[in-house]
């Protein structure tokens, strides 16, 4: 039997503490701590999110306590229990904790515990309420299964701590649409594509593959195309640097499998495939772009974890 619905609500529910144990589902809506049984994330684009759940079903998340990196929802198929797709920031549940970053909502987090590993994770021993957290950032990256995931940084509420609405984009004000947000990002991405050291590494090539040796002609005039790669990812979490030796000129095809770790460079600078760890290609590499060793390493310790 399905759970009448409820409205959304910010705050630790009257009758429930910190700490309090829940059986399962039934319970935690019952009380109010989760609305939405079956989803990780209760909440819309248009209220925000007022509750997550905690399961284990991403192994991009993190947990120290306090602070909790949570991965969004979204790309995983229910049968196999594994990524099949990108996750995105229009899924409703993503959009609803942006929407709670922008405002200022409070977030319930519960964490469910004795979490089976098989494909569909169930947390066996019940539900504990972990408390009042703020979502204090978001960002996009690739994640360890090789597909593009949203994640959300949560920081612990502590009693008397005022939260106040934290605009998502710089540019605009407190209520920032969810439309500016997905905006914003495409504005970095062409940022990053067109900054001066991504052309200068293109014209080092010109726009010749460094790995497949691929120039793609797309003009009667002769003009190609090509795309920069950060050896490490530039933004967060990676934080790495917009330097010509953090920088590749490659084709979309490679660029695709760089980015997702599916092609690794050596500290010889040799091109590896990232599953197999096999040889590849020999880089090709242009008088004057001395690629920084580190930046390679960094982009291999982010596979490092990856699931067979």
């Amino acid at each position: 039997m399905t759970a009448p619905s409820r409205s959304v609500a910010f705050g630790t529910p009257d009758g429930v503490a910190e700490g309090d144990w829940f059986k399962g589902h039934a319970e935690l809506h019952a009380h109010g701590v989760h609305r939405f049984s079956g989803r990780g994330i209760a909440g819309t684009e248009k209220t925000g999110a007022d509750s997550i759940v905690l399961s284990g079903g991403y192994v991009d998340d993190r947990d120290e306590g306090d602070v909790i990196i949570y991965t969004g929802e979204g790309g995983r198929d229910r049968d196999s229990g594994r990524m099949v797709a990108d996750q995105s920031l229009g899924e409703r549940g993503n959009a609803a904790l942006v929407v709670s970053q922008a405002m200022g909502h409070p977030v319930r987090v519960i964490e469910g515990l004795g979490v089976t590993r098989g494909k569909r994770r169930r947390a066996t021993k019940g539900y504990r309420y972990r408390g009042l957290f703020r979502v204090a950032d978001h960002w996009l990256t690739v994640g360890q299964e090789g597909f593009g995931i949203c994640q959300f940084q949560l920081l612990k509420i502590e009693p008397g701590q005022l939260v106040t609405p934290q605009p998502v984009d710089p540019l605009a004000g407190a209520e920032t649409p969810f439309e500016e947000q997905a905006r914003r990002y495409i504005s970095q991405d062409r940022l990053v594509r067109d900054s001066a050291v991504v052309r200068a590494v293109k014209k080092m090539y010109d726009n010749t593959c460094q790995i497949c040796r691929a120039r793609l002609i797309v003009s009667l005039e002769g003009a190609a195309y090509s795309e920069a790669a950060h050896i490490q990812a530039v933004g967060k979490p990676h934080l790495g640097q917009d330097r010509i030796e953090n920088v590749l000129c490659l084709c979309p095809n490679c660029h695709a499998l760089f980015d997702r770790g599916a092609l690794q460079l050596t500290d010889e600078l040799d091109v590896i495939d990232g599953i197999t760890g096999r040889f590849r290609a020999a880089l090709a590499q242009a008088k004057g772009h001395n690629l920084g060793v580190e930046f390679a390493r960094k982009h291999r310790e982010r596979w490092a974890t990856r699931l067979p």
